[in-house]
């Protein structure tokens, strides 16, 4: 049976995105790995061994007599592309609503809603490191290589952003090209 083989990232919403990625990055000493300005940053405390596990996102209200949402979506990592398809098909026989299926390069996750309304997502690493953030979507009832080949279009033309860096114009427009051929504007990681 596909289970979850351990915790990915927690994705938090936040009011002040420079203040809060101050605190990770230099009070607790983790490292930006991506970054969209002015919208998200994720962080690692060790980049070579996961690609992150904070992911900050903008859009936490101001409303602060209103009951605050905080998290933005709780991850978690299983062993297989087989796994993922799996999963796809339990949250569907279970009546829970699927948010997106999208991959990021470094990997393919399935986002949904979990019974109390929290945004969850299963993904497996596809082995294609990548410092982008990019959230293009993809069909996983292909077959595997079909998949991959997709995926290394895009990552051979944005492989070269380094660690925590802003994609130049040539890794922009390649993500543009993809999600174009994806029918789809760009969606929210």
């Amino acid at each position: 049976m596909a289970r979850v083989v351990g915790l990915g990232h927690v994705g938090i919403y936040v009011r002040d995105l420079e203040r809060m990625t101050s605190f990770y990055r230099d009070f607790l000493g983790m490292t930006i790995t991506k970054q969209a300005p002015g919208r998200a940053v994720f962080l690692s405390s060790d980049p070579q061994l996961v690609d992150h596990e904070i992911a900050l996102m903008t859009g936490r209200g101001e409303d602060l007599d209103k009951a605050p949402q905080l998290i933005q979506q709780i991850s978690l990592r299983v062993p297989s592309l087989d796994d993922l398809r799996t999963f796809k098909k339990r949250i569907l026989e279970n009546g829970y609503t699927i948010d997106q299926i999208v991959t990021h390069l470094s990997a393919i996750g399935c986002y949904f809603f979990d019974p109390e309304g929290n945004r969850t997502e299963v993904f497996w690493l596809t082995g294609k490191p990548s410092w982008i953030m990019i959230g293009v979507p993809i069909d996983i009832d292909r077959p595997d290589a079909e998949i991959m080949a997709e995926i290394d279009r895009v990552w051979q033309q944005t492989r070269h952003v380094a660690v925590g860096m802003v994609p130049d114009q040539a890794a922009q427009a390649a993500m543009q090209r993809a999600y174009a051929e994806a029918g789809r504007q760009p969606v929210a990681v």
